[in-house]
């Protein structure tokens, strides 16, 4: 998961409560996002939903309250819907979301599983962590299956092009403008905009050279 700043400025659209998913709302929502679900982080899905963070189970205020829309996945939005109701806030400035959950990318591009893993003990961080390993590892149907396999085989690929960099950095051969160039292209990839950033940052923090270098830069 990644960090988001919300501006204060409501869709005008909400204001006449006819339709909390209407084009400024989502317009408004893709850029705070950075066209990433906020769940899984894919970079611009195929099929996007505008999702309440709070259920709202009727409740007009919930429904139509610019600071309870998300920008969702389909795919996750089904996971979600209204079970898992207690999560730690990505548009909270006092809640690191990133650092809350350790993800461990797969270790190639059909493997079974990823690992995602809570960082504490409180009720929101493990109820996060529950619906993430949902997402990205659940099998209880066919279509579970097949999406999920998909969706780790794209963090793979993304991880993959964070190995290329890893590797550059490390050859033998490498000059310190080739260790410059392969830092500079790592920034890009933990950067809150890239794809499956969660997965590329803990990665580098694990790394004991390359974690001192970037993790300043994980905000």
């Amino acid at each position: 998961m990644f960090n988001v700043v919300r501006p204060d400025e409501t869709p005008a659209s909400l204001q006449y409560r006819k339709k909390y998913d209407d084009k400024d709302v989502y317009d408004s929502l893709e850029k705070i996002f950075f066209s990433k679900c906020y769940l899984c982080e894919t970079k611009e899905p195929h099929d996007i939903n505008v999702e309440h963070f709070d259920a709202h189970m009727g409740n007009l205020d919930k429904k139509f309250d610019w600071n309870n829309l998300y920008f969702v996945c389909s795919r996750c939005n089904n996971i979600k819907l209204s079970k898992y109701n207690n999560l730690i806030d990505c548009c909270d400035p006092k809640q690191d979301v990133f650092k809350a959950i350790k993800h461990l990318p797969p270790a190639t591009p059909y493997a079974k599983k990823v690992c995602v893993t809570a960082m504490s003990h409180d009720a929101k961080t493990a109820e996060t962590q529950e619906l993430l390993d949902a997402i990205f590892n659940s099998e209880h149907t066919v279509n579970k299956k097949i999406s999920g396999s998909f969706l780790r085989k794209k963090v793979f690929e993304q991880y993959n092009l964070l190995l290329d960099q890893i590797n550059a950095y490390y050859s033998p051969v490498a000059t310190e403008a080739d260790k410059n160039q392969s830092l500079e292209r790592m920034k890009v990839l933990i950067h809150r905009s890239s794809p499956y950033s969660a997965f590329i940052r803990w990665c580098i923090l694990e790394d004991e050279k390359l974690g001192p270098l970037l993790q300043h830069l994980m905000d």
